[in-house]
């Protein structure tokens, strides 16, 4: 499914550095990730990305609740 808007578009929405929530943590810590894929929406290539790359991320399912709420919301 194509979305009109990048998980790191939707992501960057999440931050909030006086939050202690997982996501707006991982937000937090993915908007200095210079080669993060800013436009990709595919799950499997995010996550193939995250899982050797985002040492910043302590737990894949941090980003499987992002990607959850991504689809929700861009399919409003």
């Amino acid at each position: 499914m194509s979305y009109h808007t990048s998980f790191y578009h939707f992501l960057m929405t999440e931050r909030n550095p006086d939050s202690q929530d997982e996501i707006a943590r991982f937000a937090n810590d993915a908007q200095f990730d210079a080669s993060f894929p800013k436009q990709e929406q595919d799950y499997e290539k995010l996550s193939e990305y995250l899982e050797l790359n985002a040492n910043y991320l302590p737990s894949m399912t941090i980003f499987d609740e992002a990607y959850r709420l991504y689809q929700e919301k861009m399919t409003y």
